[in-house]
């Protein structure tokens, strides 16, 4: 009799799980969280604009547009990328937004997603990205999408984690200081102009922001394995969900 889990013409159901690592028990959790970003302009009142979304009841925050005086940026989160479609495109097609100006070329949307190594999916996938969007001390953001080079998903994959590890210790370094902390988003395939991932850069002050993607540059991932960064979006917090309170 043979063994079907050796036979490579069985096809195996996929397994499209997040992973995770507790001590040598790889774990796995199939949520992740799902953030879509939304720019306009010609905004005369914000106010409506802040109770509009505030209505929905989801994690969200909405910025005023430091390029634009008349602009404001809306980060939007939620498990279910159904709510973009409903919730948010109802809330999108009545006042105030309806006579707002909407900006495409700034549209984002990503989800989160996990390295294989952290112990707490959960967190990691769920309640860290809306905590970070929520969190009052956050009152500077720089949203912005980048496509990776297409060399570099054929290096081997240890050549990989040493690049991507200069990233990592910039974050680390930022964050210890409280200066700064990111949001990662995956986008393959959600994003019109197949850019890879969504990242967004928060902190109480703008200048470390433009510091940390000052620091960026010198790296190998942006120096050598990047074919575009941004369109950059850079705002200060005008209001916040309460839900990374909870």
């Amino acid at each position: 009799m043979s063994d079907a889990a050796s036979d490579p013409a069985v096809v195996r159901p996929l397994d499209l799980s997040e992973k995770g690592r507790r001590g040598r028990e790889i774990i796995s959790l199939d949520r992740r969280l799902f953030m879509k970003f939304t720019a306009f302009t010609d905004v005369d009142d914000t106010r409506h604009a802040i109770k509009a979304l505030e209505a929905t009841g989801l994690a969200a925050a909405v910025y005023a547009d430091i390029n634009d005086p008349f602009g404001i940026g809306v980060m939007v989160a939620s498990e279910d990328p159904s709510d973009f479609v409903t919730t948010l495109r109802d809330v999108f097609n009545s006042d105030p937004f309806v006579v707002f100006d909407y900006k495409p070329e700034f549209d984002m949307l990503g989800r989160s997603y996990s390295i294989g190594y952290e112990p707490d999916l959960e967190e990691t996938l769920i309640t860290r990205p809306v905590t970070r969007l929520t969190d009052p001390r956050n009152e500077w953001v720089v949203w912005y999408p980048l496509q990776r080079s297409k060399g570099f998903y054929v290096l081997p994959e240890e050549r990989q984690k040493s690049i991507l590890g200069e990233h990592g210790t910039l974050a680390k370094r930022y964050g210890a200081g409280g200066h700064a902390t990111d949001i990662r988003l995956a986008c393959h395939g959600l994003d019109r102009d197949d850019n890879d991932f969504v990242v967004g850069l928060l902190g109480p002050k703008l200048h470390p922001l433009s510091a940390v993607v000052q620091e960026m540059r010198r790296t190998e991932q942006t120096s050598q394995f990047l074919d575009r960064l941004g369109p950059f979006f850079i705002g200060k917090v005008i209001w916040q969900s309460t839900l990374g309170d909870d």
